[in-house]
Parts: structure tokens; C-alpha cells; sequence
């Protein structure tokens, strides 16, 4: 069958590791799940092995996690909307803002609702996405500060995210320094620089990551191990936490190379990775039924290091087994890792079922599992032995 694999495992070992590095620095963090699109039995899995402070960009991941972890505070991660400011205070007690005129109404609603608002500025450092322009912050931040019921916790930006320019240690030494600067002007403390990212991990590793930014939003590398800077995976971090699996529903020798000109009118762009293949060469092929209705394909990479997909359809991947099919059957599944993009569109899909694996699951370990309290934001893990 066709599915999706969370080994719980790999996942804890992933969440203790990344925990221990932002304890060491030191930082709090959250956990951003929007790749899970609000899929309760892992939400769950990550609240039992100690999250206690999740992030996503849709309302109603978030009041899935409400569901799931009641407790737990909640951040909003994309530039929130005017038509769901509402739904946002109800559901979220931290968002991230750069326009003044929705934050006011953040203000409005968390009043009508009896609540405080927390809030993070975002700042532009040069990612072009969202954020306050340096030179208009301090007359931004003077505006928030006459808001009864909004509180700003933190400076923030969003770098590495859409124009793919890599972070500088200099970009965060200016958010540092616009937060001393307004702290000075507002004698008000912004306890918090929230601009890690899973991109600024490898930075943090090195050492070269100013002490100032003390909170992380951490997502990627959580679930796929990824190190955004150099490629790969982060040393230290597991990539097997999240594997897809296709079922097989044909096998058979072929040729590899189509017979005759090919043209270009294919509904989706190629995705084969079997180039430099020699006409008259013959292989095993095989047919799983996960296509691009399901994923992005491209961003899916065979286990086995002899496999190379060869294209997809809507419905249907195509894979060059190599001269031997090793056993391979009709209703056998081959294995992928998957990237970011991948997993995002393959947890969104309907078509696809989702499976939680247990190594040493909390559910079923030896000890009891809890998390401590040092931070809300902060994900501690331990297991006292019974």
C-alpha cells in the first residue's frame, strides 16, 4: 500500500538533539508543524515525548493542536490576515506582524475577547519577504506600544525563506542592535530575538551564532534532518524520521530509452534522474502509484541507491530498478526519502495514509515520559526509569 512513515524513534532522537544544541546556546524554541497539516496522531506523539509550544501558518492546524495539546502556547507563523484576526486571537496567543493597521485589530479583537496578545515585529533584513523596514521601526514600535491589549515579546525576521540568500552574522547583529536601540529609547525590555530558523542550525553548530538570538522557530530539520547551508543532513540528526512508500502495481524488464523522438507535451515537467542512459539499454522498471496528484516528485529519493526514478504522471512514478529486480514483486512497496516540499504536499493529501511506527515510542518505553518546565517554548525531554 501506498503510505506515508513517521518512525517515532528517529523522531525523538531528532527533537533530544535539537533540544540539547538550543539549551547549550542558550535558546528557547518551538516546533513548527505546518508540514504535518494538523495530522493528530503525530501532533500527539511530539506533545507525549514534552513540546509544549508549536508554530503553524493555518488556523486550523492550529485548532487541531488545541485539540490535541490544550495547554501548549500557540504562535501563528505567516503574516496574519485582516478577515481571520478574530479566529487568529482565539486560537493562537503569539503571532508574527509587520503591518501596523492588523496588529490594531489584533488589539481590537484580543479586547473584545478579554485577552493579551502576544506579538513579534517582524524586521527586513534582506530575505525581501515580510518585515518592517529598518528606518521605519522605531515610529512602528512607538505605534504598538499605545495598544492596551497587545504585548511584544520579541524582534523577529525570516531569513533563508524566499530568496535564498544565506544569513550573515552581521544581518543578526543589526536585529540585536535595533532591539538595544529601542529597548534604550521605550526603557521596555523585548525579552526575545526570534530569528533562528532550521537554516541558522549549522551557524549554531560552528559556534559563530550571536548570543543575542535566543529563540528558534524549527521545523525542517526536525523532520528531515536537513542542514540548509551546506546540503545533506546536519551531522548529528537523523534523516529517516519521514519515509514514503509506494506500492508496486507493475514490474518488468524494458527498454529505458524511449524508441522513437519523444515531445515535449507532457503534462508535467520531467523529474527523471537517469540521464546518460544508452539507447538499446534494458532494466527492470517499476510502476508505484504515487504520482504528482499526490507530491512533488522531484523531491523524492529511492532508499536504495539503485534505484533512479525515471518520471512521473499524475497517478504514477515510474522507477529504473537497475539489471536486477532483487526480488522485487507486484505488491511490494519501494521506499523514498522525501524533501520538504514533498512531505508538505504528501501530508496534505487525501489519497495518501499517514502511519505513526514506534522504536521506542513514548506509549510503549520503560520509563514514564514528561516534560519539564523550564521553558513553555522549549521542548525538554527525559524518561524517569519506573
Amino acid at each position: 500500500m501506498n503510505r506515508v512513515v513517521i518512525n517515532l524513534e528517529a523522531l525523538e532522537h531528532n527533537l533530544r538533539t535539537i533540544d540539547r544544541w538550543l539549551t547549550a546556546h542558550p535558546a528557547s524554541w518551538i516546533v513548527v508543524s505546518k508540514v504535518l497539516c494538523g495530522n493528530p496522531e503525530v501532533l500527539q506523539a511530539l506533545h507525549a515525548l514534552g513540546v509544549r509550544s508549536f508554530g503553524d501558518s493555518r488556523l486550523l492546524n492550529l485548532q487541531a493542536i488545541r485539540q490535541v495539546a490544550p495547554q501548549s502556547s500557540t504562535w501563528y507563523l505567516r503574516p496574519p490576515h485582516l478577515s481571520a484576526t478574530r479566529a487568529l486571537v482565539e486560537t493562537a496567543g503569539t503571532s508574527l506582524n509587520s503591518e501596523l493597521r492588523t496588529i490594531q485589530e489584533l488589539d481590537r479583537e484580543a479586547r473584545s475577547y478579554g485577552v493579551m496578545h502576544d506579538v513579534v515585529i517582524m524586521v527586513e533584513l534582506g530575505d525581501l519577504r515580510e518585515g518592517v523596514q529598518p528606518g521605519a521601526l522605531t515610529r512602528f514600535y512607538e505605534s504598538v506600544l499605545e495598544l492596551r491589549n497587545i504585548r511584544v515579546v520579541g524582534l523577529g525576521a525570516s531569513l533563508g525563506c524566499l530568496a535564498g540568500a544565506i544569513p550573515s552574522v552581521e544581518q543578526l547583529n543589526q536585529l540585536e542592535m535595533y532591539r538595544e536601540l529601542l529597548e534604550l529609547k521605550f526603557k521596555r525590555r523585548i525579552p526575545k530575538v526570534s530569528v533562528g530558523s532550521s537554516v541558522l542550525l549549522p551557524l549554531l553548530r560552528k559556534g559563530v551564532l550571536p548570543k543575542a538570538i535566543n529563540h528558534f522557530r524549527i521545523g525542517e530539520s526536525l523532520f528531515l534532518g536537513t542542514d540548509l547551508l551546506a546540503g545533506g543532513v546536519l551531522d548529528g540528526l537523523r534523516d529517516d524520521v519521514v519515509t514514503a512508500e509506494g506500492e508496486i502495481s507493475e514490474i518488468k524488464e524494458k527498454s529505458l530509452v524511449p524508441p522513437s523522438t519523444t515531445s515535449c507535451m507532457t503534462p508535467f515537467a520531467s523529474v527523471g534522474k537517469d540521464e546518460g542512459v544508452t539507447p538499446g539499454r534494458r532494466g527492470y522498471r517499476a510502476l508505484v502509484t504515487i504520482g504528482q496528484l499526490d507530491t512533488d516528485v522531484g523531491g523524492l529519493v529511492p532508499v536504495d541507491p539503485a534505484h533512479r526514478i525515471a518520471g512521473a504522471s499524475s497517478d504514477i512514478t515510474v522507477v529504473n530498478l537497475g539489471e536486477d529486480a532483487k526480488g522485487l514483486e507486484v505488491g511490494h512497496s519501494i521506499r523514498f526519502r522525501v524533501s520538504y516540499a514533498g512531505l508538505l504536499r504528501l501530508m496534505n493529501d487525501k489519497y495518501v495514509p499517514k502511519h505513526v511506527v514506534s522504536g521506542r515510542s513514548p506509549a510503549h518505553s520503560q520509563g514514564r515520559w514528561r516534560s519539564t518546565s523550564r521553558e513553555s517554548e522549549t521542548a525538554q525531554l527525559f524518561c524517569e526509569e519506573s
